[in-house]
């Protein structure tokens, strides 16, 4: 069978929602009026005495109707998401800038980022952490951060997080990266996809493949980027 005939049926699968109006669509008025029995014109269409074309048997259809169904919806899966920051007039404000050029590649796997913000919170407290920009990005619309209806702030939730006032402390591994506090050189990231480490002490070099950005902005008290390009090992 042609390919053209095949998408026509992959159509016609789609088209109606059971085999019943598909044959109805092969019946015409004149049909009904002779035949004067609406089962009867069915079976005669199926049986390729009326309509047009080659008929499709129940099971081809049923079977057709899955695999266009399942197609159509492997196709929406598929499809290029539309980014958060997409569309957005953010050069006036660093940080969201900086999250927006990172947002496709972090999104994609090539880059993590992990994000250090400090300022103060609703409650006029300041607190500061670590923020895994990929895991948050997978579990939150950041579509209002990046229209400032909202502020990306820590949570206890985060990698790290401090509240300077009421020196409540917590820290969580993610998906991509596992904790590591108590060590001689400070707080430190292990990279699960390439098992790298980032420092991010200030004053020591961030690791292999990782580089440290601080963000000059007025939106926070402080914010630093420490962006991780992971290599798969061959």
């Amino acid at each position: 069978m042609a390919e053209a005939e095949l998408t026509d049926f992959a159509d016609d699968a789609l088209k109606f929602e059971t085999y019943e109006q598909y044959l109805d669509s092969q019946i015409s008025p004149m049909d009904i009026y002779y035949l004067e029995d609406q089962d009867l014109a069915r079976d005669l269409v199926e049986l390729g005495y009326r309509g047009s074309g080659e008929t499709l048997k129940r099971e081809e259809f049923e079977a057709r109707k899955k695999a266009a169904e399942e197609a159509k919806a492997s196709k929406l899966r598929n499809a290029p998401k539309k980014l958060a920051s997409a569309d957005k007039d953010l050069s006036h404000f660093p940080f969201l800038h900086s999250l927006a050029e990172r947002e496709d590649l972090v999104r994609n796997g090539k880059l993590t980022s992990i994000i250090f913000l400090r300022d103060k919170n609703s409650k006029g407290q300041e607190v500061s952490g670590y923020i895994d920009y990929a895991h948050r990005l997978k579990t939150e619309d950041f579509e209002p951060y990046f229209d400032r209806k909202k502020k990306l702030m820590p949570k206890p939730s985060d990698l790290s997080y401090y509240n300077w006032e009421t020196q409540h402390s917590t820290s969580n591994s993610t998906p991509n990266f596992q904790v590591i506090a108590d060590n001689e050189a400070g707080l430190l990231f292990k990279n699960k996809r390439d098992r790298k480490v980032i420092n991010v002490d200030p004053k020591s070099l961030p690791g292999d493949n990782s580089r440290r950005i601080e963000i000059k902005t007025n939106e926070y008290a402080q914010v630093v980027i420490y962006d991780h390009v992971t290599r798969r090992k061959t």
